[in-house]
């Protein structure tokens, strides 16, 4: 259904607002950062990376800097995840290493960009009130997901059967909100933030699939789209996002999965 379907007491029609983890991917041939970034730019759609600056594999090395450029260059929007050599949980890091890393995140975007960032997710969605203090405090506002693709496993058995039935279940979980108008609404539209790994060499290979499937599931769930169902400019993507932010560690956001009971 398009936005012009829409009856006029419903929320704003969604837009689905792609978002990548854990990335840049270091590799030189079969880069799955590559891969994304090329089928992105072939759909003309705009996402979100939230990257790991100094990752050993990733964002520390010359290709990974090189895909941080190029994301910014393509007119993404490129985020902090971590200025560490791992993955480390922001959570578990005293608030002295915790302003290190994010000094040091922000300073090695502004490098490659040019730009500052403006949001960041934190690795294992674990947070607390002394973990948004600290992303405030360097300028950045912390975004969550709506719908998750369940792929952060990146090594080994990293393959989903259920790719389809995931995402149909986390939409018809996020359509109750949007139905009780509790999403916020920017630029006539309602955001919808989906999450994948663009480390993860199935995702990579799969994306144009998971594309095609978030269209299916909201068909099926009678979710009204936007004409322009995908977000294609930087800066309208930008205030989506930025609108979809958590400010308040009392506001208890459902997290994906697992994390959620060990969080909230």
């Amino acid at each position: 259904m398009c936005a012009g379907a829409q009856a006029q007491d419903q929320p704003a029609p969604i837009r689905f607002l792609l978002t990548f983890d854990d990335g840049p991917a270091a590799a030189v041939n079969d880069n799955p950062t590559v891969h994304i970034l090329d089928v992105l730019a072939r759909k003309n759609i705009k996402a979100v990376f939230f990257t790991q600056t100094r990752a050993w594999h990733g964002g520390g090395t010359q290709m990974g800097r090189f895909l941080i450029r190029r994301e910014h260059g393509e007119g993404h929007v490129v985020a902090l995840h971590s200025a560490t050599s791992f993955h480390s949980n922001h959570r578990f890091m005293s608030r002295e290493r915790l302003d290190e890393t994010m000094r040091l995140g922000v300073d090695d975007l502004i490098a490659e960009t040019g730009v500052a960032p403006k949001l960041v997710r934190p690795p294992f969605w674990a947070y607390d009130a002394a973990t948004l203090a600290s992303y405030q405090a360097h300028g950045l506002h912390m975004l969550l997901t709506d719908l998750n693709a369940n792929d952060g496993k990146i090594y080994g058995i990293n393959f989903s059967w259920h790719k389809r039935s995931n995402m149909l279940t986390h939409l018809a979980e996020t359509r109750k909100r949007w139905a009780a108008g509790t999403m916020p609404a920017v630029d006539g539209y309602t955001p919808v933030v989906v999450t994948f790994h663009d480390v993860n060499t199935y995702t990579s290979r799969h994306i144009e699939e998971y594309i095609d499937i978030l269209l299916d599931v909201a068909r099926e769930l009678n979710v009204p789209l936007a004409d322009k169902p995908f977000y294609d400019k930087h800066d309208e993507l930008e205030r989506a996002a930025l609108a979809a932010t958590v400010s308040n560690p009392d506001a208890k956001p459902q997290l994906p999965g697992l994390w959620n009971w060990l969080w909230q």
